[in-house]
């Protein structure tokens, strides 16, 4: 397999500069894969070349731990490149892992592109059941990690800061999921996402939108600000907890 099957065309500019060298060694040294994907916020007006990794999905034919072992040294040099470990899979995986994973698929069928081999993430069937049990397990799961980051920063600006802003990449593939429960094809972009939750739920979002700020580092917060952010963020969390527990299965 060469590196003319690859296709990169339309891609940000810089995600392709990064990501066609680590494609290439793949393939040079690793040789016939089933698929190769490019998820997330690399295809989306949100990458931003000074944060954003580009993440990836390796579908192999089948599961190689010699493949594991060829990505290692790799995934080390090109991080520091801005280019995330791919996760890797096989089609029997994905297809075992629907029902565990249906938000991260969900997130994947709907932001992914193709660059090499067939295009496996389209088509994925996942279950509405499945999908909704997730997101109740994912909301709930962020409550006690909300209490135990506040608690745990011990009061350092800094620390919640940083705890804060790195929380809020999480709750966009969950706010997608809810969107979709709710009868909406979720948009991608992160200030749509957000936009269309409040629309839908009527629950005030802006302190989901605050923490997207936060992340960009667009605002700074002190830290009674801080606290009152990590107040508001809690009770609008709490909020899409109570209408995902009332959704239909």
């Amino acid at each position: 397999m060469d590196m003319a099957r690859v296709d990169l065309e339309g891609l940000n500019p810089v995600v392709s500069s990064r990501i066609a060298p680590f494609i290439e060694e793949i393939l040079q040294g690793y040789g016939e894969l089933h698929s190769f994907h490019i998820v997330g916020s690399a295809l989306t007006p949100d990458f931003d070349e000074r944060r954003s990794d580009i993440n990836s999905v390796v579908v192999l034919q089948r599961m190689d731990l010699g493949f594991v072992e060829f990505l290692a040294p790799l995934g080390k040099r090109y991080r520091k490149r801005g280019v995330a470990a791919p996760l890797i899979m096989t089609p029997e995986y994905i297809e075992g892992s629907l029902d565990v994973f249906p938000m991260e698929f969900f997130d994947f069928r709907l932001i992914h592109r193709t660059v090499l081999g067939d295009d496996i993430l389209a088509g994925l069937d996942i279950r509405r059941d499945h999908l909704r049990l997730q997101c109740e397990r994912e909301i709930k799961s962020k409550l006690i990690w909300l209490r135990q980051g506040y608690i745990s920063s011990l009061g350092d600006r800094r620390l919640l800061t940083e705890r804060l802003s790195d929380s809020i990449v999480g709750y966009i593939p969950l706010f997608r999921a809810v969107i979709h429960l709710l009868g909406k094809e979720p948009p991608v972009r992160r200030h749509d996402v957000v936009v269309d939750l409040q629309e839908m739920t009527g629950v005030e979002t802006g302190i989901f939108e605050r923490m997207l700020l936060l992340r960009r580092r667009e605002i700074t917060l002190s830290k009674d600000e801080l606290t009152a952010s990590f107040e508001q963020y809690y009770a609008a969390t709490e909020r899409i907890g109570r209408i995902i527990d009332e959704l239909p299965a």
